[in-house]
């Protein structure tokens, strides 16, 4: 092992010392230094359909006010089909099958029919020890890690076990890398499927990511991680509409971080004269069953939706929280000019104590066709920005291969330069079959 001439961590930019062969706060090996990473995208592309087609037009997400009033419920059957042309679908074409989401929003709780269908649900955002296991040394591989995270046979400092997570459920799969630039990774992810009333599933997806400038953004994101995952997993059950119970779960999110605010005198970070404000971050998630695809977010991190046709045209479902998007919003400026300023990526709206307000976004859509939802923080999108570009780099198969589309996404990220911490869910979405005695119309695919 050869020592090195670095002045500091190619991965923390923590100050070395002359011979050093690993870094002393992350760990990181340093006689293995990578070649500088390629900042550009790996797949730069341009931002326009093939042949000038145009874009579909999703029913418009509807923002909330911060009267606390709870969001507007949509029973399934109430809200358009659309085409992937941006067309209406007709009138007697349905495509929530004979069950419609609609019919179990206002059901009373079934016991018996919840749990026919099996639990299962994780979130990745927390530290986990080994039950009944003693962690030893990723370096010598022997010795015994201390309680501040180093070996105590060689020294080495341990790699965070928020690094990488990876968690593949039956219905939906999901991966957090810290990137390449990053000391920690400050994002957090909970996924689950949920049984309801009457028998069905539904499948949720969460990512946060924490907001670096200001106090335990890490803790920020787990915390609402966890805290929209339990809301979710109280509410679904009980038989709430999706798009009701996504709010109350934001909301309960934000409540989960705002309560870090009130942290016991001396738990701060490492330097006790660096400036302490309230722990932040921002939310999205989604959430699909039957027909319906519920999306919610607060902050700048994304959903997209991919068909498996790839034909077919693809739609980013979620409007930033951030000054380009306000820019754009408030005709300022164009589209491609906001986002190449600097200001771009500063967020308007996340979660915690210092927020100006909490306006929770939720928007429900009906999908025309089978596809595969992608929920992503900005460590991925920023690498994949518009619907086009997230299309071409989501793996034709990932309708079956949801951990491994998940896996090449963040890879993707990693290979652009991976300047952020990276999380993405992937969550296949199929069709139901369209109810008896109706037919598919001319140009439309089920």
């Amino acid at each position: 092992m050869s020592q090195t001439n670095l002045t500091v961590c190619p991965s923390c930019e923590e100050p070395l010392e002359p011979g050093d062969l690993f870094c002393g706060v992350c760990g990181h090996d340093l006689s293995a230094v990578p070649e500088p990473p390629d900042d550009r995208p790996a797949n730069a592309v341009g931002g326009t359909n093939p042949a000038g087609a145009p874009h579909a037009a999703w029913p418009a997400a509807a923002d909330q006010d911060s009267s606390g009033r709870p969001a507007p419920v949509q029973a399934g059957s109430d809200l358009p089909g659309v085409a992937s042309d941006g067309g209406e679908l007709p009138a007697g074409v349905r495509l929530d099958g004979p069950q419609a989401p609609d019919e179990y929003a206002l059901s009373a709780p079934d016991p018996r029919a919840a749990e026919a269908v099996p639990q299962a649900s994780a979130v990745a955002g927390t530290a986990e020890t080994t039950a009944g296991g003693t962690k030893v040394c990723v370096a010598c591989r022997t010795g015994r890690i201390d309680s501040d995270g180093y070996c105590e046979n060689c020294g080495h400092a341990q790699p965070r076990e928020r690094d990488h997570m990876e968690q593949e459920l039956d219905a939906v799969a999901a991966v957090s890398d810290r990137g390449l630039r990053h000391h920690r990774n400050e994002d957090a992810f909970a996924v689950a499927s949920v049984g309801l009333p009457d028998g069905s599933a539904a499948t949720v997806a969460i990512v946060c990511d924490g907001v670096s400038s200001a106090t335990r953004p890490d803790e920020a994101s787990a915390a609402a991680a966890a805290g929209a995952h339990e809301a979710l997993l109280a509410s679904l059950p009980a038989g709430t509409h999706p798009q009701q119970a996504l709010h109350e779960a934001i909301v309960a999110a934000s409540e989960a971080v705002n309560a870090l605010a009130a942290e016991p005198a001396g738990a701060r970070e490492h330097d006790p004269h660096r400036h302490q404000n309230a722990p932040a971050c921002t939310l999205v998630a989604s959430i699909t069953v039957g027909g319906l695809l519920v999306v919610g977010w607060v902050g700048d991190s994304r959903v997209y939706w991919v068909p498996d046709d790839r034909t077919a045209h693809p739609s980013r479902l979620t409007e930033d929280d951030s000054w380009a998007a306000q820019m754009v919003a408030n005709g300022l400026m164009g589209e491609a000019q906001a986002y190449a300023d600097e200001r771009a990526h500063a967020i308007t709206g996340w979660l915690g104590a210092d927020a100006y307000e909490l306006e929770p976004h939720t928007a429900s859509f009906k999908p025309d066709r089978s596809g595969v939802v992608v929920v992503c923080s900005d460590g991925l999108w920023n690498y994949a920005e518009s619907a086009e570009q997230m299309a071409r780099i989501v793996p034709p198969d990932a309708a079956t291969r949801a951990l491994h589309s998940a896996q090449v996404l963040v890879g993707h990220a990693l290979d652009g330069g991976g300047h952020d911490n990276v999380t993405v869910a992937v969550v296949p979405f199929t069709v139901p079959p369209l109810t008896a005695g109706s037919a598919h119309p001319e140009g439309v695919k089920a």
